[in-house]
């Protein structure tokens, strides 16, 4: 009766058995360590001090070098426009004709009246020569050769009357063609023909302005002019020298001007009202690209910050308070999440003011993968672009630069 029941106890036995094994391997399973995941691939620069120019990005408008209104010298008629309006002339050109007739008619009159004056200055000097002869003999007394000494001379100035005459009559003809007094671009009329101009009236013909080359007027606060100054007093700047600095200009779509010019002067007076200072640059325009009255964006170069720190804009992270931060590798290839001052920007970089220093290596890409105390395999940095010259563009004045964190 004992014997049916081992089956049972036996399929019992061989359950608990498999039962403790199966919470074993679990047991055994939990206990051991996950492995250890591989260490982040970044990208890093390594921080090197350098001498980056201080460029200042300001307003200005272009102006004209030389600036002329064509008017009339005489009264007339206009017959004749002869320039085409918009076009470039040249200094001497003929831009107007008048009608001629009464200046023509006034030159032969004074060509009459100065040979009527040498025929009578002619007849007055042979009498005096007369004169002096007959004196000579004794046969004439000395106030007939007086008086025919004074007849010559009164002859004489009849002729320098009648050739300034003659003079202002030609003159006058010669004005009845208005040409350009300066070469440039010449805008549009403002008479047609058949229009009555009146000598040195108030209504102006044209308007030429040279704009090859041109004037860049722009203003600067006095006080950023103010710290340059101090820095430059206290070594944090150097001085580019005026054979080195550089003037630029970017235009109002966001393109820069092809030709750099060159700083002519800064006004010694500050603008009461907006208390900005006057600057002038030139430029050159043979293509004809900047007119009179554009906006632009003049760069001007006025320092050198030595021993600079720069990195890749694309390094600097911001934090929930928006200051910027940065992560720098150690020397155990770990990551370090590190809290910048950032001031101005050269070209694609922000210049970092506290926070570097030499020798640091910054991470540029894959910082998005990495947190605080993890293992990095650091790389160096590869642009995928050729990098601009260090503060080629867009450099914010001291006084001016962005808020940092």
């Amino acid at each position: 009766m004992r014997i049916p029941n081992l089956p049972l106890k036996l399929t019992a036995a061989v359950g608990l058995l498999a039962l403790v094994s199966g919470c074993s391997d679990a047991k055994g399973s939990a206990e051991a360590p996950p492995p250890a995941p591989p260490p982040s691939a970044v990208s890093v620069i390594e921080v090197l001090p350098e001498a980056l120019p201080i460029l200042n990005e300001l307003p200005g408008r272009i102006a004209p070098t030389r600036i002329a209104e064509v008017r009339s010298r005489v009264s007339g008629i206009v017959l004749e426009r002869v320039f085409e309006q918009g076009s470039m002339v040249k200094e001497g050109d003929v831009l107007y004709r008048i009608d001629p007739a009464l200046f023509q008619a006034q030159v032969a009159s004074a060509e009459a009246t100065l040979q009527r004056a040498q025929a009578v200055q002619l007849q007055a000097r042979q009498q005096a020569e007369r004169q002096k002869e007959l004196r000579e003999r004794n046969v004439s007394s000395g106030q007939q050769l007086d008086n025919a000494v004074a007849g010559l001379a009164q002859a004489d100035a009849d002729v320098a009357i009648a050739t300034a005459g003659l003079a202002t009559a030609q003159l006058n003809l010669d004005y009845a063609e208005i040409k350009a007094p300066i070469s440039g671009r010449i805008g549009r009329a403002n008479v047609t023909e058949g229009a009555l101009v009146s000598a040195n009236g108030p209504e102006s013909l044209a308007t030429i302005q040279q704009i090859d080359p041109v004037y860049a007027d722009f203003t600067q606060s006095a006080n950023e002019i103010l710290q340059l100054r101090r820095a430059l007093e206290n070594g944090a700047l150097t001085d580019a020298g005026a054979s080195s600095a550089r003037v630029m200009l970017r235009l109002d779509d966001g393109s820069e001007y092809a030709h750099p010019g060159r700083l002519l002067f800064l006004e010694a007076a500050v603008d009461a009202t907006t208390g900005q200072v006057t600057l002038r640059g030139e430029f050159p325009n043979p293509e004809g690209d900047l007119l009179p009255g554009m906006y632009v964006r003049v760069l001007i170069q006025q320092g050198i910050q030595q021993n600079a720190v720069a990195i890749p804009q694309q390094a600097i992270q911001r934090d929930a308070g928006g200051h910027s931060q940065v992560y720098v590798v150690n020397d155990k290839n770990l990551a370090e999440l590190r809290t910048v001052q950032v001031g101005r920007v050269a070209g694609d970089r922000w210049v970092v003011e506290e926070g570097l220093k030499a020798g640091d290596k910054v991470v540029v890409e894959g910082f998005q993968k990495v947190r605080p105390g993890a293992a990095v395999a650091a790389q160096p940095w590869k642009p995928k672009e050729t990098q601009p010259a260090a503060g080629s563009t867009g450099s914010v004045a001291p006084g001016s630069k962005p808020t940092a964190g």
